[in-house]
């Protein structure tokens, strides 16, 4: 495989999009949006995106932050498992329909389902992870970064 752009070349060259990225997500000091959440959430679009460097990125993340790597294992069958509570089903609903918005519809009872658990605020950091980590996927993919275990 070519390298495309070094990820150091590519951050050095370009810092504003690092540094704007980066400032999309800044949750409120009561968020409701815990670190177990966000790697979920994380984890789960880059899944969707195959984003293998963020895959990679995000579960050992979660590992740190004390996640069951069980869980993890089986993240993509989420709506099939009782393991995953219901305040983490709606973010990796919100999560799948934001990141396949070509192909889903953002129905009114999805969207006050969110914002019923999460608040209105909640709703809006969530999407903003939502935002970020679709576009920091977008990025690793069309220039191949790669995990450090290849």
């Amino acid at each position: 495989m070519n390298i495309r752009i070094k990820q150091s070349e590519f951050y050095s060259d370009y810092p504003h999009i690092l540094e704007h990225l980066q400032g999309l997500v800044k949750p409120s000091a009561e968020s409701a949006l815990s670190h177990k959440l966000l790697h979920l959430v994380r984890l789960r679009a880059s899944q969707i995106n195959q984003c293998g460097f963020c895959q990679h990125m995000h579960a050992d993340e979660a590992r740190k932050s004390n996640e069951d790597q069980a869980r993890l294992d089986v993240l993509s069958a989420w709506k099939e498992l009782d393991c995953f509570n219901n305040k983490e089903r709606v973010a990796l609903e919100w999560t799948e329909a934001l990141t396949l918005i070509h192909s889903s519809a953002i129905t009114e009872e999805l969207y006050s389902t969110v914002e019923n658990v999460f608040g209105k605020q909640g709703l809006i950091e969530l999407t903003s992870v939502i935002l970020q980590i679709n576009s920091w996927n977008r990025i690793s993919v069309s220039l191949q970064f790669q995990p450090t275990i290849c």
